[in-house]
């Protein structure tokens, strides 16, 4: 029998990683939030890779952090093992990713969530949402409890009509063996949400005891680690190894001769799956030249002898994995403790979100993460946060958070999902951002912590420890362009060391530091008056000496980028009544209803001759 259980500000539906940053952002901005979740022990779980960042990854954690979030605290808190990535590339595309005790982190989320103030935590599936006629929202749980709320966030992950494929079998089920949430998509159909089918997978986890790790490559975290998090004071220690192996001819041929025991190419898989990420099935039917696929063995914690194979996801049957499984070196007498499989979902159409994460249609509901068709623990982390902070916003009468490209990754995958949508799980890349040189990781800090601060979501002695830094990099750019390095043996000796052209005469430290070959570290033993700064201050130093031009001139491009921006579009305007669109243009307009000309811009299907007419159009209308 229903009854009425309670009232909140906001309801967060899923406690994953989205779910996550949207209920305490929303709790530590001052509204009364819960979040739901269908088992409470699964909080923050990692159903695939028990890691957190990597490539463009790696932005978003530092710019979550930045921005108040918890993601980058808690890796820092539960890293197994720390690299950073991309090193003989240039800064913009550096990349921290930390292996992650899994249980660990879940368990640490949720204690974290249990102790914070205006929030509750609620185990309990969501079968029914609808709109009151008073305008708030309702949520019923499968106890039939009914709950109220001013807004509501979706952060359903891959549990929404969730079905899992392991070869000829399949049925409904939540990822790691959960139960899906299957009333709840049919609720949201009734409100015409638009909905379709994604999918996913996961490779296979094999006992430690059961690996020949000699006939492997052992592969050692950094020397010197990196934080996550801009307030995590002692970086992470390296606490295991992972390891490298590769498929061979025999792998692949097993593959061959079961592909048709795969559902992805039997029919049965009607969903799409992450174009970036791919089975390894798929791997070799699009890859058929190669001969071999490179494979990293990872713990999955320290009290556990669970190993993940990465790069070995797949929806094949039982026997053929065991089969594939052991060709590979140093497996083959790996004992299988988890199959892999292949998970569908039901998610939004992000192009029915705006960029605060809410309904364009549909006011007080919110998506995030994997619902709003996305792949990823830090891209569902990113939306989640923003999700809950425009809520909270909206609740408390302010003014929305929008991230633009030119000022974040979390910018950039928000008016990528929002304004072109996806036909397959969206992935973060570097490449996907014009401005990647000032979007740098190293800087996460100064483009958004004042930003985190203004909201309430940074702590004014965190604000002041950033301003302190911000300091140091101002002070320590002054000291280099002033102080003169006298030409000597040992200078001349550096400069031959570092592969660069010898010095005639004696200059500002200034210009040894912009040169390519030249580094801070190089320099240690003539630079006898180095203050005692961190070494993220030396970082930025040197990165906006060596790029000046190049980071002048994206900047440039951003502040174009944000004029163009600034021209708003009415929420009310009617495309159908304007002269001189085509009928796509009108059609994707009328959809997406992009709130301003930069945006519109960007939409596929809406070409230059169309923005132009709408430029002329604006301009007429607030004349």
């Amino acid at each position: 029998m229903e009854y009425f259980a309670e009232h909140y500000d906001v309801i967060v539906i899923g406690a994953g990683h989205a779910g996550i940053e949207a209920c305490l952002a929303s709790a530590r901005l001052g509204c009364r939030t819960a979040v739901f979740t269908i088992n409470l022990d699964w909080v923050g779980n990692m159903p695939c890779n028990p890691s957190i960042g990597g490539t463009s990854k790696g932005h978003l954690v530092r710019e979550i952090d930045a921005l108040g979030g918890e993601m980058g605290k808690a890796a820092d808190k539960y890293s197994l093992q720390s690299r950073m990535l991309n090193l003989g590339k240039g800064p913009a595309v550096h990349s921290l990713r930390a292996q992650i005790d899994r249980r660990e982190y879940s368990a640490g989320m949720k204690h974290t969530l249990e102790l914070e103030q205006n929030l509750d935590i609620r185990q309990g599936e969501i079968v029914d949402l609808v709109k009151l006629d008073n305008g708030l929202w309702q949520v019923k749980t499968r106890l039939e409890a009914l709950f109220t709320a001013k807004a509501v966030i979706i952060a359903t992950g891959t549990f929404l009509g969730g079905r899992v494929y392991i070869g000829d079998v399949s049925y409904e089920s939540g990822p790691d063996g959960m139960f899906p949430s299957i009333d709840l998509a049919k609720a949201l159909k009734k409100l015409d949400i638009p909905l379709r089918r994604f999918k996913t997978g996961t490779p296979s986890r094999v006992n430690r005891q059961s690996i020949d790790f000699s006939k492997m490559e052992e592969q050692l975290g950094d020397d010197e680690t990196v934080a996550f998090s801009f307030d995590t004071d002692t970086p992470p220690e390296n606490k295991v190894s992972c390891h490298i192996t590769y498929t061979n001819e025999q792998t692949k041929q097993i593959i061959l001769d079961n592909l048709h025991r795969s559902p992805m190419y039997s029919g049965k898989i009607e969903g799409k799956g992450p174009r970036y990420c791919p089975s390894f099935e798929d791997k070799i039917v699009r890859f058929s030249d190669k001969q071999r696929h490179q494979l990293f063995v990872e713990p999955c914690g320290l009290n556990t002898e669970e190993m993940y194979l990465q790069g070995l996801s797949s929806s094949l049957p039982e026997d053929v994995q065991l089969a594939f499984i052991h060709t590979i070196p140093g497996l083959e007498n790996a004992q299988v403790m988890r199959t892999a499989y292949a998970i569908e979902y039901d998610c939004v159409d992000p192009t029915a979100l705006n960029a605060t994460l809410e309904f364009n249609d549909i006011e007080g509901l919110y998506g995030a993460g994997q619902f709003n068709g996305s792949s990823g623990y830090e891209e569902a982390a990113a939306q989640g946060l923003v999700a809950g902070i425009n809520a909270a916003l909206k609740i408390t009468g302010k003014e929305p958070l929008i991230l633009d490209r030119g000022g974040s990754y979390i910018g950039t995958l928000i008016d990528d999902l929002v304004t072109k949508g996806c036909t397959d799980p969206y992935r973060m890349m570097t490449s996907r951002s014009e401005y990647r040189l000032v979007l740098r990781q190293d800087n996460a800090d100064v483009r958004l912590t004042p930003t985190g601060y203004k909201i309430g979501l940074i702590s004014q002695e965190r604000y002041d420890k950033f301003l302190n830094k911000e300091q140091m990099v101002k002070d320590e750019l002054k000291r280099i362009s002033e102080k003169s390095i006298p030409l000597t043996e040992k200078l001349q000796q550096i400069m031959v060391d570092c592969g660069t052209t010898p010095l005639e005469r004696g200059c500002k430290m200034l210009e040894l530091i912009k040169r390519p070959q030249i580094t801070y570290k190089a320099l240690t033993e003539i630079d006898d008056d180095r203050p005692d700064y961190p070494n993220e201050v030396f970082e930025q130093v040197e990165i906006a000496v060596k790029y000046e031009g190049y980071i002048a001139r994206q900047e440039q491009q951003i502040k174009e980028m944000r004029r163009i921006e600034s021209k708003k579009i009415p929420d009310n305007i009617d495309y159908t009544a304007l002269k001189g669109l085509r009928l796509e243009a009108v059609e994707k307009l009328s959809k997406i209803r992009p709130s301003n000309l930069g945006q519109a811009s960007r939409i596929s299907g809406v070409n230059p001759a169309d923005i132009a007419a709408l430029n002329i159009i604006l301009e007429s209308f607030y004349d």
